[in-house]
């Protein structure tokens, strides 16, 4: 079973700017199914596709499953059966022993920059980078599947 324990935050962009690496990776993603207590979501990035099941959170706490598909399958998945899409650009940056994961949205909310760390339990401590602002773990418009 795949389980995935996520925090996300707002990101200061000032203070990000100043330290963002020089690469990141284009996302395209959208939902084939969007409902409480699950989402399917269909990604591009890079030259590789993918196919992720989520369910319902609870806590910061949800199941996941993510497959590898082929990239013109993603793509046509896309294009076929999602009506809106997300593109974002993810950074990963290294802070204190952890993978911090930031994306930088340019459709539809361009311009809103979200962090997110990924943890082996909720009560796993880890320290703030100071260019976070404020969490937003538990604020449903910041899912990505609720921003189109």
């Amino acid at each position: 079973m795949g389980v995935e324990i996520e925090r996300k935050f707002l990101v200061k962009k000032e203070k990000w700017q100043a330290i963002r690496p020089s690469n990141g990776e284009l996302i395209i993603q959208g939902y084939l199914q969007k409902d409480p207590n699950k989402t399917v979501r269909v990604r591009v990035k890079n030259n590789s596709g993918y196919i992720t099941i989520k369910g319902k959170s609870k806590g910061i706490t949800r199941l996941e499953f993510e497959y590898e598909i082929p990239v013109n399958e993603a793509k046509e998945m896309i294009q076929e059966f999602c009506d809106r899409f997300i593109e974002k650009t993810r950074y990963f940056f290294e802070h204190e022993g952890f993978t911090w994961e930031v994306d930088e949205f340019l459709s539809p909310k361009k311009g809103l920059i979200l962090a997110e760390i990924e943890l082996n339990s909720e009560e796993q401590k880890f320290s703030l980078p100071n260019w976070i602002d404020k969490e937003v773990s538990d604020d449903l418009q910041y899912f990505n599947s609720n921003m189109i």
